[in-house]
């Protein structure tokens, strides 16, 4: 019988071993992820244009639908849920590793890792969060405006950067989606690439991911600024820049995990 380990992994007593890193092994995970993604680019681009065309929707579906004051919240949403978007890169920087077949097509043939359902099951815990935060950020809202939508994108910003309650919302909804982000890195920063390396399952990968960043305070604190940057930036113009800066975050979040975690020792 088939059994997938979701939870557990194949393997309970195979705990993964951290190891300390500093800043420039973070630095370096970039400059590795850059190579990746440089080998390849067009291929990689063509893939990643999900990004742009996905906040594009985001604007207009908020824009139509009375959803102006969930705009925002879904945007820096990306940064919660990046780490499944990312997760064919993450296997494309894997095959080059090993110096395999590193096409993009690989990118989208993950149903044969026997991690599925546990990369599932950590998939399931970020959207939640995502759920929440915006079920958080949609409450702030009601509480400081009401529950009436603002009739136009002129009435809802000047709402906002017009008035008192707008500085308010800004201010407490940025701390707010501060600590979201920070318990979304904590728990995935390596969770991925470490379930597509080995089938330890989804709680030995969360609980890895915690003490990597546990272990690494400073250099896990510096690659979340680094990302949220980048988001920043490649949201833009448009949210176009982000087909080119995810594939380098996400190739470059491997090589961190290669960094951070001890590689698997062969069993005798």
């Amino acid at each position: 019988m088939t059994t997938f380990h979701v939870l557990s992994g194949a393997n309970e007593s195979a705990v993964p071993e951290i190891r300390k890193i500093g800043i420039a092994d973070v630095f370096d995970a970039l400059r590795l992820g850059f190579e990746d993604f440089r080998e390849k680019p067009s291929h990689y681009v063509f893939l990643c244009l999900i990004y742009p065309v996905a906040g594009v929707v985001l604007m207009t579906w908020s824009a139509g639908a009375n959803m102006l004051p969930l705009l925002y919240p879904l945007a820096s949403g990306f940064a919660l849920i990046g780490p499944v978007a990312a997760i064919g890169l993450y296997e494309i920087s894997r095959r080059r590793e090993l110096g395999m077949d590193a096409s993009w097509p690989h990118a989208l043939r993950l149903h044969r890792n026997p991690a599925i359902p546990s990369i599932l099951a950590v998939a399931a815990l970020l959207f939640v969060i995502f759920v929440v935060w915006l079920l958080v950020a949609q409450g702030l809202y009601i509480t400081m405006f009401g529950a009436t939508p603002p009739n136009s994108i002129a009435e809802f910003w000047n709402g906002v950067i017009g008035t008192d309650q707008g500085w308010n919302l800004i201010l407490v909804g940025n701390a707010v989606g501060f600590i979201f982000a920070v318990i979304v890195l904590s728990i995935s920063v390596i969770a991925f690439p470490l379930l597509l390396d080995r089938d330890v399952g989804a709680m030995t990968a969360v609980e890895t991911s915690i003490r990597a960043t546990l272990a690494n305070p400073v250099p896990v604190a510096l690659w979340g600024l680094i990302i949220a940057a980048g988001l920043v930036i490649g949201s833009i113009p448009v949210f176009v820049g982000l087909a080119v800066i995810m594939p380098i975050f996400g190739h470059a979040t491997w090589h961190l995990y290669r960094k951070l975690v001890e590689p698997a020792r062969p069993i005798r």
